[in-house]
């Protein structure tokens, strides 16, 4: 699937999937539960919630458990992505999240943000990847 082929049946999957996700998040620290949905580029669906801990810096983020999922369940390249917040609402993944993203983006990956549907390169210009490590 083409990020250009994405529509609203899958933005609202996405959305359901990201709440679904959120309601099984661990926060009993922050209280701040987050759900993350990404579609690969097979159609498929993954997800991930936060996981805090009390040592703060071992917490997982949501969007790191989606691409463990990800690659728990035959990898590939994600077309489109959205995280929510406990309430629901769009949530902006943090910049170290977003650069995981981009490790497993398909060209021209579509992100649900606060703001609107923007691309892996509007929401993380001029990103470091695979190719700047090539010698």
């Amino acid at each position: 699937m083409d990020p250009a082929n994405v529509g609203p049946a899958h933005w609202q999957a996405l959305r359901r999937l990201a709440i679904e996700a959120m309601d099984r998040a661990y926060a009993p620290y922050s209280h701040f539960k987050v759900g993350a949905a990404g579609l690969n580029e097979d159609g498929r669906l993954v997800s991930g919630c936060n996981v805090e801990n009390a040592a703060y810096g071992a917490t997982l983020c949501a969007e790191c458990g989606m691409i463990s999922e990800l690659i728990r369940t035959g990898g590939g390249r994600l077309v489109a992505f959205a995280c929510v917040d406990g309430s629901g609402r769009a949530c902006s993944p943090c910049g170290r999240c977003r650069q995981v993203i981009s490790e497993h983006a398909a060209p021209g990956m579509l992100l649900a943000m606060p703001e609107g549907i923007q691309t892996i390169d509007e929401v993380l210009p001029g990103r470091f990847g695979p190719a700047d490590l090539a010698t």
